[in-house]
């Protein structure tokens, strides 16, 4: 994510900001520009009060570019579940944002079929199941509650859950048949790397909830549940390329650096980081990323909390990586 400032006073402000704690102007996010401005007179989107988006609508509807693509929510009695909508709207943004900074395609379900779209559904009437179909991507907003994520979490044995991570890993299996589709010459490359995603996915899946990761997983996968098939194997490193890509502009765009303390390391990556590689170069976004994980984990352990990123990136992962940001990079050029 990038830093922001008000346009009136220039003092710093987030993303989500809706006005500014220093000087009080009024400010939105324009997705156009992809910059806060001044509202002035222009109209805040239509999912400002439900949604809390801090938006300006487009100038051809009363949504913005991100509340534009959801299509399913909570009944407007379903208090708890709209709760959850306004946090799992804002996660949305964010995913949104970076599929824009990367030139990743973002079209949705109002433009064509197949195209992008978001049920941001509560299971407080029927039973949801966070998935990806057909560009459908649909979250239980269950996992906006923290209680009920964390539960979740222990239950499977998982070091990392959240809403946002949800949403990159399930936005991640649309990416796949854009990037590598059928047919092409990237397909089997990828299958050459991730393992043949025509396996009967049902199979895959009564297994590994049967019989949990193969020992050893660690080697070959950025976690346990990217063993169970392709095409999630394909979902998780995807997710983590999201999350490298983002942590990492959030890191320069605040300045963050890391100079650890000079000792030996097992690592090839220096103790320092300086995270503003070339966009084209993951081997150096790499060895940016893995100092700034041991610090931000250091500092995460030193309160008492769980670590930021608790995974290892061995070097099978990091080529996984690499062909995402390859196939990244090369769109729309390449498949």
């Amino acid at each position: 994510m990038r830093a922001f400032s008000c346009p009136a006073c220039g003092r710093l402000v987030t993303f989500e900001s809706s006005h500014c704690l220093q000087c009080g102007c009024d400010l939105g996010f324009d997705w156009d520009a992809r910059e806060i401005v001044a509202l002035g007179e222009r109209a805040r989107c239509a999912g400002h009060e439900l949604a809390r988006c801090n938006a300006i609508a487009a100038a051809d509807g009363a949504w913005c570019a991100s509340c534009a693509l959801t299509r399913g929510r909570p009944a407007d009695d379903d208090h708890a579940g709209l709760r959850g909508f306004v946090h799992a709207e804002a996660a949305k943004r964010r995913l949104v944002f970076e599929l824009g900074e990367l030139g990743l395609p973002v079209v949705g379900w109002r433009e064509r079929d197949g195209a992008i779209a978001f049920d941001l559904l509560s299971n407080s009437s029927e039973a949801v199941s966070t998935g990806h179909a057909g560009g459908v991507i649909t979250l239980d907003l269950g996992e906006a509650d923290a209680a009920q994520r964390e539960r979740r979490r222990i239950e499977l044995g998982e070091p990392y859950r959240t809403v946002l991570g949800h949403l990159r890993h399930e936005i991640a299996h649309y990416y796949q048949d854009i990037l590598a589709p059928e047919g092409s010459a990237r397909r089997e490359a990828c299958r050459a790397l991730f393992g043949d995603d025509r396996a009967d996915y049902a199979a895959a899946m009564a297994h590994h909830y049967e019989h949990g990761a193969p020992a050893g997983w660690e080697a070959d996968h950025v976690s346990a549940y990217a063993t169970m098939h392709p095409w999630e194997d394909w979902a998780e490193t995807f997710a983590h390329y999201l999350h490298i890509r983002d942590t990492l502009q959030t890191a320069e765009a605040h300045g963050v650096r890391v100079d650890g303390p000079r000792v030996p390391t097992t690592d090839s990556a220096p103790l320092h980081c300086y995270p503003e590689a070339p966009a084209g170069d993951l081997h150096a976004l790499i060895a940016a990323w893995l100092p700034l994980t041991y610090a931000l984990n250091a500092i995460n352990r030193s309160m008492g909390a769980a670590d930021v990123y608790p995974f290892v990136l061995t070097a099978r992962v990091q080529r996984k990586l690499e062909f995402v940001d390859r196939c990244v990079q090369a769109w729309p050029h390449e498949t």
